[in-house]
Parts: structure tokens; C-alpha cells; sequence
């Protein structure tokens, strides 16, 4: 887990605080919000992504799929255990923590505030300046 605290209070996740810096941590919660949803493999994330229309084909490739999933590990957001197959290869399944949890609930908090500026800037353009 990263031990910054930003000028809030609140713990630096991947690189700045979700709290006041989501855009940072977008793809992040994107993961978690699958995961949290589901437990899946790091493939099955990025199929997901792909079919939601969330990333594009090229943009998101399998080894950077699974470095996110190892660093999210590592912070504690996300725990993994082996999936035996009968046939195929084994995969690791990943799941949520608490933690994951709470990351995504405030990370998606504060999104919902963005949205909310970002939508009142639009109307306002809408009605005020668009020609």
C-alpha cells in the first residue's frame, strides 16, 4: 500500500489521490468495478473492457492488463488465487478487498462530482454560448 497521504488526508493510490485526482486512477477503478462485480482472470478484464466499449481494440494490451492487476495486488485492493483447469491452462482469479472496495466506492464519488461540474459547464455552453 502506498504510505502518501495527500493535502485531504486521505492515502495516494496510483500515483494521486482518487479523492481530487480520479482521471489518474480511472482504469484502476474500471478494475475494480469489474472485479467487484465479478471475479474474473486478467483476460476475462480485458474482454470486458473491450465488449463495455471502455477501451479500444490495441489500446489496452494483456501484459499491461495483468502489471496493473500485480500493483493492485501489491496495494491490497485486490487478493488472486489459482483456478485449476481441467483442461487449459490454469489462470489466477482476482477478486476485490475491502479496501478495493472503498477505493472504488470514493473513487467513483468523486468522478459523480467531476460529472457534475462537467455537466453544468456543458448546459451553460448549451444555452449560452454555442452559436
Amino acid at each position: 500500500m502506498c504510505g502518501s497521504v495527500c493535502n485531504c488526508g486521505h492515502h495516494e493510490k496510483s500515483g494521486g489521490c482518487l479523492r481530487h485526482r480520479p482521471e489518474r486512477g480511472w482504469l484502476q477503478l474500471l478494475f475494480l468495478r469489474l472485479i467487484h462485480e465479478k471475479p474474473m482472470h486478467g483476460y476475462q478484464i480485458l474482454e470486458e473492457l473491450h465488449g463495455k466499449g471502455y477501451v479500444s481494440d490495441g489500446k489496452l494490451e494483456a501484459g499491461s492488463v495483468y502489471t496493473i492487476l500485480r500493483r493492485m495486488e501489491k496495494r491490497g485492493l485486490v487478493t488472486s488465487e489459482w483456478e485449476e483447469k481441467v483442461s487449459g491452462p490454469d489462470r489466477r482469479i482476482y477478486k476485490a478487498t475491502l479496501e478495493g472496495e472503498e477505493v472504488l466506492r470514493k473513487g467513483i464519488e468523486a468522478m459523480n462530482l467531476r460529472k457534475a461540474v462537467l455537466d453544468d459547464l456543458s448546459m451553460y455552453y448549451d444555452k449560452n454560448l454555442k452559436k
